[in-house]
């Protein structure tokens, strides 16, 4: 299924029960008093996180949801029956925006993770609140309040351990390909990838992580050119970056972007992380020269170290062949020894 990451939804809590007018009336009792019962307050509106879910497609297809009404008070000091909530389940990593007031109301990021969304109305009062020494048969009653209304917006974002980025045909599908069960498509065409797709990579067994391969990015993504800039929140959550970049020679030339060379598209890169968020360029990233099987090996090499240097990069970094499945596996046994040492310092 198609990831979707985005949705509007408008969340309608239910009214209040109205308070009811009524009076005692017995055989024997000819002056009974004010018995009217209170409203039964309204439905709340929840979301809830479920690991189950992927996507927001649903909610292209129903985007209206009301929680129940209460029932009016009655009289017996009988009160009016509350009306239902309803429950929303969404994806684990839905943020959820107030679209009138364009603030964040919460991040479901945990299975089972629950967000009140919309309030129901408070039920009404019956008049037999109302009585008092002066007045021993009140007529008046409260109306219920009206539950909330909100147009929502929902955002998804992946919650990935690493994300893949790189330029269109960096070769970021045949990668996840090669490291796990994800099957994306794989053509020799840029946007290939239009949408995020995710992969287990399993160590051994009880060590495992998450992969996102992340639509290829351009110059200008930050800014809305070409489909990265739909899915640059995804990276947000991720753990680790792997930078692929493509060293063959013959740098495909898209459209107002000028040739660049691997290092410039590094750079590039660079660029629009920051511009979308600059804690982004603080996150660990490992780059991965790819497509060293179009070279003879010494060739690879040296184009490789070359780029290293003219980045003056001093983080790890690798020499693969993502359709060959050579140099792929060594990347994934750091990348969980990596996990494994954060998660000892948290420990420690």
């Amino acid at each position: 299924m198609k990831l979707v990451d985005e949705a509007e939804i408008t969340v309608t809590a239910g009214n209040g029960g109205n308070g009811c007018v009524g009076f005692r009336r017995e055989k024997f009792i000819p002056l009974g008093g004010p018995n009217g019962g209170d409203g039964g307050n309204g439905g709340d509106v929840w979301l809830r996180a479920d690991e189950n879910l992927n996507t927001l497609v649903d909610f292209r297809h129903q985007t209206q949801f009301k929680a129940q009404r209460g029932e009016n008070g009655m009289g017996s000091q009988m009160y009016g029956k509350a009306g239902e909530d309803i429950t929303i389940t969404v994806p684990v990593g839905t943020v959820v925006h107030n679209v009138g007031t364009d603030e964040v109301i919460g991040d479901l990021t945990e299975h089972g993770q629950r967000l009140l969304v919309a309030k129901g109305g408070l039920g009404g009062l019956g008049n037999m609140h109302f009585k008092s020494s002066i007045n021993r048969s009140p007529r008046q009653s409260t109306p219920g309040g009206e539950g909330e209304s909100r147009l929502l917006r929902l955002e998804l974002k992946l919650l990935a351990d690493v994300g893949l980025l790189g330029f269109p045909n960096a070769g970021k599908s045949t990668f996840i390909r090669a490291v796990s069960a994800a099957t994306p498509k794989v053509a020799d065409y840029p946007f290939t990838t239009l949408y995020p797709n995710l992969g287990v990579v399993s160590v051994e067994t009880g060590r495992s992580f998450v992969i996102a391969d992340i639509p290829g990015l351009i110059e200008g993504a930050a800014d809305g050119a070409g489909l990265g800039s739909l899915f640059l929140r995804h990276i947000q959550r991720t753990r680790l970056l792997l930078h692929l970049v493509d060293i063959a020679p013959m740098a495909m030339e898209y459209e107002g972007q000028g040739v660049l060379s691997p290092a410039e598209q590094v750079r590039a890169i660079e660029h629009e992380l920051g511009k979308h968020d600059p804690e982004l360029l603080d996150k660990p990233r490992w780059l991965v020269l790819n497509k060293a099987d179009l070279m003879f090996e010494d060739e690879a090499k040296t184009a490789a170290e070359a780029i290293i240097a003219e980045l003056g990069w001093t983080r790890p970094w690798y020499l693969v062949s993502a359709i060959g499945r050579e140099g792929t596996w060594p990347i994934m046994l750091a990348v969980q020894a990596f996990f494994d040492r954060m998660r000892e310092e948290a420990v420690g």
